[in-house]
């Protein structure tokens, strides 16, 4: 296969599946017209469906439908693992408390013939449009479920076929590339090893709060096979923007001191150098080794406009010592690529 390009930017679609805020369709149609105005070349969107129980992909095919936007014109990834199913409680039971006016709940369906169900509901739910990009979503929290080492060991197989089967899609011409997305970066080291990949998407893992050097290690390992990482949650959830969701769990200025402390700390050197926040946190995951796009996402049709130029946010050099010196930063990670 012939080099994966991509933006700098890519389109996160949370947003349309109702993650945290059920946004008016009209919103919705809004914000993707903005992604298309403002993105050079094919506009990427990256959806699952898991984002709003497959909500987000619906409102992204309706959406470019009625913006008349050419399929040949957009590149979409679709996350696959998760599939519509029937709401049956007062809430979705597959992540409770974060989306919100859902109507239908999701269940996760890793294997062979679950991920070729998963690509096929996903293109109808696209309507005129499909997934290019496609890839296993969250196997880290399906293998997480395993009651012991044999079920673990069956539910990696499961994994393992469920690439099978993308494979067998990619062969015959139906998707332009395979990946993976999860938010345990060492899933992804070991479904690597095992399986041949274009990309990989790593979630709340190589931020500006946290970069362990292990995955720093294996970063670099990805960069000399060329496969393509997309750093995604660069905010680790929004908390290092102002939510109160790190990693979108909900945190307490309490019990979480440290966490805020560090937050505090950051605010005050971002004001210092007259720069913001999301440009620091979006600057430091595009440096990050291999790193070939900042996956964003936004509520906001306004923001569009700024997401697509924060890569080309300029921060002090003194910013990132400073960071260093106050132990915001991993001095042996600040000394080799900041």
């Amino acid at each position: 296969m012939e080099k994966l390009i991509l933006p700098e930017v890519i389109f996160g679609t949370s947003g349309l599946g109702n993650l945290y805020i059920a946004l008016p369709d009209e919103m919705k149609r809004s914000i993707v017209s903005e992604c298309i105005k403002y993105s050079p070349g094919p506009v990427v969107f990256d959806s699952a469906g898991k984002y709003g129980a497959g909500l987000a992909l619906e409102a992204l095919g309706r959406s470019l439908k009625q913006l008349q936007i050419a399929p040949s014109d957009v590149l979409i990834s679709n996350k696959l693992g998760w599939l519509r199913t029937e709401l049956k409680t007062t809430e979705p039971t597959f992540e409770p408390g974060v989306w919100r006016n859902l109507e239908h709940d999701a269940v996760q369906k890793i294997s062979y013939q679950g991920i070729l169900e998963c690509y096929k509901q996903g293109n109808e739910l696209l309507g005129d449009y499909r997934a290019d990009l496609v890839s296993v979503h969250d196997p880290d929290e399906y293998l997480l479920a395993s009651g012991n080492e044999q079920e673990w060991q069956q539910r990696y197989q499961d994994i393992l076929d469920a690439y099978r089967a993308l494979h067998e899609l990619k062969q015959a011409g139906k998707v332009k590339a395979i990946g993976v997305g999860a938010k345990d970066w060492r899933i992804i080291a070991k479904i690597v090893q095992d399986v041949k990949l274009d990309w990989v998407m790593i979630a709340n893992s190589m931020t500006i709060h946290s970069h362990p050097l292990a995955l720093v290690d294996f970063m670099l390992k990805l960069e000399q096979q060329d496969i393509a990482i997309i750093n995604s949650s660069v905010f680790n959830g929004g908390f290092l923007t102002g939510s109160a969701y790190y990693n979108y769990q909900l945190t307490d200025p309490v019990k979480d001191k440290a966490l805020y402390g560090w937050r505090e700390q950051f605010y005050q050197l971002c004001l210092d150098y007259n720069i913001k926040p999301v440009e620091a946190c979006v600057i430091f995951g595009l440096k990050a080794p291999g790193v070939r796009s900042i996956a964003l996402n936004t509520t906001q049709a306004e923001r569009v406009a700024q997401n697509v130029a924060l890569p080309q946010s300029i921060i002090p050099e003194g910013f990132w010592k400073e960071m260093e010196h106050v132990g915001l930063i991993d001095p042996t990670y600040a000394s080799s690529y900041l």
